[in-house]
C-alpha cells in the first residue's frame, strides 16, 4: 500500500521538532501549493534550509522531497476523484451502496497507514497494567464509548463508561495513578471532554486519546495520542466515517490484548 503522506504528517506530529511542525503545517495547509513548487520555494516560504525540507520528507518515510511530492499528488487526485464519484441523479441502488463502501474503505485504509507501531504498542501496554479503565466520549462518540466497554471486558479488562458528562467528570476525578483514561473524540476539542481529561491528568493517571487532529488540545494533552482518518464526502461526512475508523482501530486493540494475554499464558 503506498505511503500516505498527509496521513502520516498527522500522525506523526506529535513527535516533531519545531521546524519539522513548521513544515507539515505548511504541506498539510496547502498541499495543493506544495506538489508544484521546487524544495528551494517550500524553503523559501519558511525561511528554512533546503536541507530541512530533505530531511523532514524523509523523516516521514520518503526517498526525498520530490517522492514526498509524487505521493501527495497521487493523494489528492484520489481526493478528488472520491469527491466526484459523489452520488448522481441516475445512480442505482447497488451503485450508492458501492460508493459509500468505497468511502469507508478508503477511511479505514486511510487510518492503517496513520498508525504509528509505538504509540499503538505503548497504549495495549497501559491498558494491560492498569487497575481499572474508564472511557470518555461525548455526542456521538458517547456510544463508541459504550460499546468499547462491552469489548474491553469481554477480552478481561476491568472497563466502564458512563454516557452523561456530569458522572463522567466525577469518574475522571475520582481515578488514580493505577487508573487508565481513554477519551475518544473525533475533533479532539470538544469542551466538556477537555474539562474530563483536565480531572483525569491531576489525579495522576494514564491518559489515551482516540481523535483525527493531531494538533487538538486532546492528542497534546494526553499521554499516546492515536488517530483515525479525517476526511469525508459529501455523503459521508469526516465525523461519522471517522466513528467507522475508532471501532476498527478499538477492535485492534481488542485483538491485541488477546493475542498479548495467551503468549503470557504459555
Amino acid at each position: 500500500m503506498p505511503l500516505n503522506c498527509l496521513g502520516t504528517i498527522r500522525s506523526s506530529y506529535h513527535k516533531f521538532s519545531e521546524k519539522e511542525k513548521k513544515i507539515a503545517d505548511y504541506i498539510l495547509e496547502k498541499p495543493e501549493l506544495v506538489i508544484h513548487q521546487a524544495i528551494n520555494e517550500v524553503a523559501n516560504d519558511l525561511n528554512i534550509a533546503d536541507a530541512t525540507v530533505f530531511r523532514f520528507s524523509k523523516r516521514i518515510g520518503f526517498k526525498g522531497f520530490q517522492a514526498m511530492k509524487i505521493a501527495l499528488a497521487s493523494e489528492l487526485m484520489l481526493q478528488n476523484r472520491t469527491i466526484q464519484d459523489g452520488p448522481i441523479p441516475k445512480d442505482s441502488e447497488k451503485t450508492l451502496t458501492e460508493k459509500i463502501f468505497s468511502a469507508n474503505i478508503k477511511t479505514l485504509q486511510n487510518t492503517l497507514q496513520m498508525i504509528d507501531s509505538h504509540s499503538i504498542k505503548k497504549a495495549i501496554d497501559s491498558i494491560l497494567d492498569a487497575k481499572r479503565v474508564e472511557i470518555y466520549g461525548t455526542c456521538g462518540s458517547a456510544m463508541i464509548a459504550m460499546g468499547t466497554v462491552q469489548k474491553f471486558k469481554s477480552v478481561g479488562i476491568r472497563a466502564f463508561s458512563f454516557i452523561d458528562t456530569h458522572s463522567q467528570l466525577m469518574s475522571a476525578s475520582q481515578l488514580t495513578k493505577d487508573d487508565l483514561a481513554l477519551f475518544i473524540s473525533y475533533s479532539g476539542s470538544n469542551k466538556e471532554t477537555l474539562n474530563i481529561l483536565k480531572a483525569a491528568n491531576e489525579t495522576g493517571a494514564k491518559t489515551i486519546g482516540i481523535t483525527a487532529f493531531p494538533k487538538s488540545p486532546i492528542s497534546l494533552n494526553v499521554d499516546i495520542a492515536l488517530f483515525t482518518d479525517a476526511e469525508g464526502t459529501e455523503y459521508s461526512p469526516a465525523e461519522y466515517s471517522s466513528y467507522i475508523a475508532q471501532i476498527c482501530l478499538i477492535d485492534a486493540l481488542c485483538l491485541n490484548i488477546i493475542h498479548q494475554k495467551n503468549k503470557k499464558s504459555l
